[in-house]
């Protein structure tokens, strides 16, 4: 009889919470479960999540899974994990949180890396020659909107001394959750790439940079040792191995952040081969040969988990999350202006609802800026709504209104993509939440004049990529074998019939973000 094949425990924790899936070493879901995680937003742009919520959830989710197939336990061999990066926990020397997670969405520390990275003579708030140094070493640079790690760290510098004296590593989420499987404090090239403290010029020997630690003022010994992402951390624990419902002793590998372990699930891995990523925020992103930095548009290829090769980065701070709004505040709201329950599948029914209303929705443009914005423009005062409302305007074109906002946003994005890499996409794999629609996809093909390449199990492409990252690091696979492990479900070609409506209509979305940018800033500025 052939030996039963492995498995791998993969773990996805996004910031609503995480996924757990058994992976086959083929790359194919066994099986999975989700649970929900709570983001707490605070004054001046805190948002914060508790570290230990976080483990609750995916022991919770991990049990269930691994109890429908405990048939198949022995054959768990590996744990990966994929996470939310660009978050930060503060733990004492045993791994114990000191705070709650600062997440991705904290604009605290704004302020903090505006002052560290200022200089004469300066370009766009940056020293000159603070900016040729990050250039030239991380082939970016810390953004001013306070998200960045480091931006982070040097918030719980400024503002709470006390707690950073106290702290013995700072640590992105999957580091955190690597240091609870194995007891060791470890990042990845990938993960650590938001501290901006690193040498990424050798793609093959990532380190620390002495120089950008004396420019920040970190300490080294703060800050975790560094591994690539098919590397082992170490065997799992006893402990968290019980919780889990694991075996002990399993190997756990370094894992990737979800910006990596997505592309690598979305069988997009050969350099310049694109996908869109749409769930909570967006993205469209390839691996490429080569370093380099966009500072207009706030973009830049940093080191990634595929060896040899960067990854593109970037990010669009809303686009699930903006029909996450509309269906929570607008169309189902929990308050005394319901009607009643909230129906069990409220996005299949906003799909049909937008499928009523013609391309274009009658000329009403959603504007997707709920939380600012990073990517092609770092502008964290610009907001969202509708534009070009009247008495007429039916619902029907209001929600489709939203998915085409979402999509002009990632067009503007595309073109800001395809100029960095020196030539354009002939068509993107699409993943994450928001390809489960079969009208997104079709809204993207159109708006983006692209070929969309709906990924099956769009849903699982984090799990997946964590779970061909750790095949491979079993060596069960290659990064070459990636891509015939990824099944596209169905493919979404452009209708020239709507190419002239969407044309016109991009174009005024970005002439209202240009004239109106302003404003934003009046209203909305951080003091």
């Amino acid at each position: 009889m052939n030996a039963p094949e492995k498995l791998i425990l993969a773990v996805d924790l996004g910031t609503s919470g995480p996924k757990v899936a058994l992976v086959a070493t083929t790359g194919a879901i066994v099986d999975s479960d989700v649970e929900e995680t709570s983001i707490t937003f605070l004054p001046d742009g805190g948002a914060e999540q508790n570290p230990e919520e976080w483990w609750t959830a995916i022991v919770r989710a991990s049990n269930r899974v691994v109890g429908r197939q405990a048939a198949r336990a022995g054959s768990i061999a590996a744990v990966c994990c994929t996470t939310q990066y660009s978050c930060t926990v503060a733990v004492d020397a045993a791994g114990r949180p000191l705070m709650n997670a600062i997440s991705w969405m904290d604009t605290r520390g704004g302020r903090a890396v505006r002052e560290v990275t200022r200089g004469w003579p300066s370009f766009q708030g940056y020293g000159i020659g603070k900016l040729s140094k990050w250039l030239r070493l991380t082939g970016g640079a810390p953004t001013h909107s306070g998200k960045d790690s480091l931006a982070h760290i040097l918030y719980i510098k400024r503002e709470r001394p006390d707690l950073y004296k106290a702290t013995c590593k700072f640590l992105e989420p999957k580091d955190y959750l690597n240091h609870r499987l194995t007891g060791r404090f470890m990042a990845t090239y990938d993960s650590i790439n938001l501290h901006w403290l690193t040498d990424n010029r050798d793609i093959g020997r990532i380190r620390y940079d002495d120089r950008l630690l004396a420019l920040t003022g970190i300490e080294r010994n703060k800050l975790p040792d560094l591994i690539h992402s098919t590397e082992l951390v170490g065997p799992l624990l006893p402990e968290p191995a019980r919780e889990l419902g694991v075996p002990a002793g399993i190997p756990v590998v370094g894992g990737t952040t979800d910006a990596q372990s997505s592309g690598i699930g979305s069988g997009a891995v050969r350099d310049f081969e694109g996908h869109l990523y749409v769930g909570t925020s967006s993205w469209i992103s390839c691996y490429v040969p080569f370093m380099k930095t966009d500072l207009f548009h706030n973009m830049a290829s940093l080191p990634s988990a595929v060896p040899g090769r960067y990854y593109v980065a970037n990010e669009q701070e809303c686009a699930g999350s903006c029909v996450a709004f509309l269906r929570d505040n607008l169309i189902f709201p929990s308050d005394e202006l319901a009607c009643g329950p909230r129906p069990e599948e409220p996005y299949k029914l906003l799909d049909q609802v937008a499928a009523k209303a013609p391309a274009g929705s009658e000329k009403v443009i959603f504007l997707p800026w709920m939380y600012g914005e990073r990517t092609p423009i770092e502008d964290h005062s610009v907001r969202g709504g509708f534009l070009n409302i009247s008495l007429k305007t039916r619902r029907d074109c209001l929600v489709r209104a939203v998915l085409e906002g979402v999509a002009y946003n990632s067009r503007w994005l595309l073109e800001c993509v395809e100029r960095f890499c020196g030539r354009p996409f002939s068509g993107l794999n699409f993943i994450g939440g928001g390809a489960k629609s079969d009208l997104w996809c079709q809204i993207f093909a159109d708006v983006l004049n692209r070929t969309i390449r709906q990924v099956k199990d769009p849903v699982q492409a984090n799990t997946r990529g964590a779970g061909l990252v750790g095949s491979i690091a079993l060596g069960s696979l290659s990064f070459a074998d990636v891509a015939a492990k990824v099944e596209i479900a169905k493919t979404f070609q452009p209708n020239a019939a709507n190419r002239a409506i969407y044309d016109r209509l991009y174009r005024e979305f970005l002439q209202i973000y240009k004239r109106n940018k302003a404003i934003f800033r009046r209203l909305n500025q951080l003091a």
